[in-house]
């Protein structure tokens, strides 16, 4: 299945979904985080969307921070590794992300096509996995899907902002009840926490980390090799390896930083 780059219809079809509140079900509010779920007919991949307003935090930095892999090393403790592969234009480039998952559970990674845009006050990042072959699954690893996830930043004002994520991720494999529920009511609320912690942050550091490089916004300053659309094809969950983890207990489990409430 060819890839398509996302166009001006995606972004704004991405952003209807993160305000609208059809179809959507609270799972969790607090200390300014809210958590939706929402079950999809055609899929058996449910789909979780998060806000959280930053007060303190403009849409600009916020932005910034999503893009920038060098601070993200910085903050996401559950990143094992990410790096970029290729462009593809000046918003769309393809890269590697790993993930440290709750033990005993695998770890899981992606390679995801990610396109941003900013729109009005708005800023999006979106993407999803695709097939590159210089990056095949890995052994110790199982290749998760992304079948659609991204960020929308909303301008509040001067120096406000609000930030929703919304995923929809196939994990390549059965997994027990307890995970599903920690997602939602720990994972992801620790984890828009620490999004908004780090934007805080960020300012200070960039400025002593080369204050002048931002790729995103400067595409001049791009130093990625180019890759064609051609080379990549749209990764399908039903070609990977489906692991059953579903029997797994919680009580075997070492609780990372990210699993507070």
């Amino acid at each position: 299945m060819p890839v398509q780059i996302p166009d001006d219809s995606d972004f704004c079809s991405f952003r209807e979904q993160c305000l609208s509140t059809e179809g959507w079900t609270s799972r969790y509010s607090k200390g300014g985080v809210t958590v939706w779920g929402r079950e999809e007919d055609s899929s058996t991949v449910q789909k979780l969307k998060m806000r959280i307003v930053c007060k303190d935090v403009t849409a600009e930095t916020l932005y910034d921070v999503l893009h920038d892999t060098s601070y993200r090393k910085k903050w996401d403790t559950n990143m094992i590794d990410t790096y970029d592969i290729g462009r593809l234009t000046v918003n769309a480039d393809v890269g590697y992300y790993s993930w440290k998952c709750p033990s005993p559970l695998k770890n899981r990674d992606f390679v995801t096509m990610r396109s941003w845009l900013p729109l009005g006050n708005d800023y999006m990042i979106i993407n999803y996995s695709v097939k590159h072959p210089k990056y095949p699954p890995k052994k110790d690893y199982v290749r998760a899907v992304s079948l659609l996830t991204g960020y929308l930043i909303q301008s509040n004002g001067a120096t406000s902002s609000t930030l929703y994520y919304l995923t929809q991720v196939d994990p390549r494999g059965s997994l027990p009840k307890w995970v599903v529920n920690r997602v939602s009511q720990f994972v992801a609320p620790k984890a828009m926490r620490k999004i908004y912690k780090a934007s805080v942050k960020y300012l200070e550091w960039k400025r002593k980390h080369n204050p002048g490089l931002k790729p995103w916004i400067f595409p001049e300053q791009n130093t990625l090799p180019c890759i064609s659309v051609s080379e990549l094809t749209v990764q399908r969950a039903d070609s990977l390896e489906n692991i059953d983890e579903s029997g797994l207990s919680e009580e075997k489990t070492q609780q990372s930083d990210d699993e507070e409430p």
